[in-house]
């Protein structure tokens, strides 16, 4: 489908070190490793595209924290299938320790029936799991 994404690759600081945290999270939504190089990792739905990598922070600013309202990235949104998806990757979430943003909750402002957790990976960068019907 032309202009639908093929592939997002994410820059962490250590991809060996966001790897645990990442299978955890994207093996929940189904998303498979499907390579590894010298410069990291990526995961994918079984057959389907876009995928997702993740990339070894190189040059002057690799250990400069992620700020979202800086030029660049701000969030990435991952689709759910129900509203108990998204408790069931929180419940995931929490046993890992991950940083939690804004636990479970309706967020009208978005859409009727928008239901979402948001989460931060190892380097900060802002994760969404949403339902919306």
């Amino acid at each position: 489908m032309r202009g639908s994404i093929h592939h997002l690759d994410l820059t962490v600081k250590d991809p060996w070190a966001s790897r645990g945290f990442y299978a955890e999270v994207l093996g929940f939504m189904g998303y498979r490793q499907i390579a590894e190089d010298h410069s990291g990792f990526d995961f994918a739905l079984p057959g389907q595209v876009p995928s997702i990598g993740l990339k070894v922070a190189e040059g002057p600013n690799r250990d400069r924290p992620h700020d979202r309202y800086s030029p660049g990235l701000h969030h990435v949104a991952f689709r759910a299938q129900s509203r108990e998806d998204v408790d069931g990757l929180h419940a995931i979430l929490q046993r890992m320790g991950a940083r939690i943003l804004d636990a479970p909750a309706d967020y009208p402002q978005y859409g009727a029936g928008y239901y979402a957790v948001f989460f931060a990976d190892p380097d900060g960068l802002k994760l969404e799991f949403v339902f919306e019907p």
